[in-house]
């Protein structure tokens, strides 16, 4: 669970999960150098350098969001080495002690565990889960509720046509070539990607709006599954659903946008606002001789 790096010092190796507001980021990823931008990442490095580590902490990002978007739950892993003789820090400690030393009110580490040395937070996630927020309803941007800004993505549009969304996103269920629903101009070895789970359904009612609001404005929620993603893939297929939702599209026209594999496509072209996006959870499964299955904290499915 530790590697000797001198007489006496061992460095140890932790999964973290953490969550946060992404409103005021320019993503999770470390911004280095003079730019005005910050990262989660800049503040949790931060943080962490009152851990006293004799060689500095650096965070290995499980699942890169841009920025506004948010998380329920992400993860990184980190290498803390103490002096000489003091042990490892218990995962709850280090836990406190980040949250302790973190200079921003929107980020919030969740837990932590001891991990190999071994161990990689982004290439041993199993599974990743991403939440979409709708409204519908809402006609002018004043119309949604301060508590909900930035949280969700306001359709100017009465209600969404859930069963034409739900049958278009059958098509996308499934090992594919999602090439038509990631960023141009975003190589990667391969575009195939798994998409296990899709759903739309209605979101819970927000308890953030009033009663005269809560008659007329309807949350709704699009969850995707898979291993991973490729870049902005889950916003693009949100706004193609989106579409087929308002009638703009067919539900069959998302099976031959999916095997156009054209990212610049009229439609696939259209990428959904980041505002409106959480990185729900990051799943883990067995780790080495520990035996045990690694999972950040479960959040309810917006039902």
């Amino acid at each position: 669970m530790g590697s000797v790096q001198a007489a006496g010092s061992v460095r140890a190796r932790y999964l973290v999960y953490f969550q946060y507001v992404g409103t005021d980021f320019n993503g999770v990823a470390a911004v280095r150098g003079t730019q005005r931008a910050i990262g989660i990442q800049n503040y949790l490095e931060e943080a962490a350098e009152r851990l006293n580590s004799v060689v500095p902490v650096r965070f290995t990002i499980s699942s890169r969001t841009d920025a506004g978007v948010h998380a329920l739950s992400n993860a990184a892993h980190l290498d803390v080495q103490r002096r000489s003789g003091r042990p490892p820090f218990p995962p709850e400690v280090l836990a406190e002690a980040l949250n302790t030393h973190l200079r921003h009110p929107a980020i919030r580490v969740l837990r932590a565990f001891r991990v190999s040395s071994d161990f990689h937070a982004r290439h041993a996630a199993t599974s990743r889960t991403y939440l979409y927020r709708l409204v519908t309803g809402c006609h002018r941007p004043d119309e949604l509720p301060v508590f909900e800004r930035n949280l969700c993505w306001a359709l100017q549009a009465d209600c969404l046509d859930v069963a034409a969304m739900q049958e278009a996103a059958q098509h996308l269920l499934g090992t594919h070539d999602f090439s038509a629903f990631q960023s141009a101009g975003s190589p990667v070895p391969s575009p195939v990607r798994t998409l296990r789970r899709v759903s739309v359904s209605p979101g819970q009612a927000s308890p953030l709006v009033t009663p005269e609001d809560s008659r007329k404005l309807r949350f709704w929620s699009l969850e995707f599954e898979s291993q991973s993603f490729l870049y902005r893939q889950v916003r693009r297929m949100t706004a193609v659903l989106v579409a087929v939702g308002l009638g703009a599209l067919a539900p069959a026209q998302v099976k031959t946008i999916l095997e156009s594999q054209d990212p610049l496509g009229k439609h696939q072209a259209r990428v959904a606002p980041a505002h409106g996006l959480f990185l729900k959870s990051v799943l883990y499964g067995r780790l080495g001789a520990a035996s045990c299955t690694l999972q950040g904290p479960q959040f309810g499915s917006h039902r």
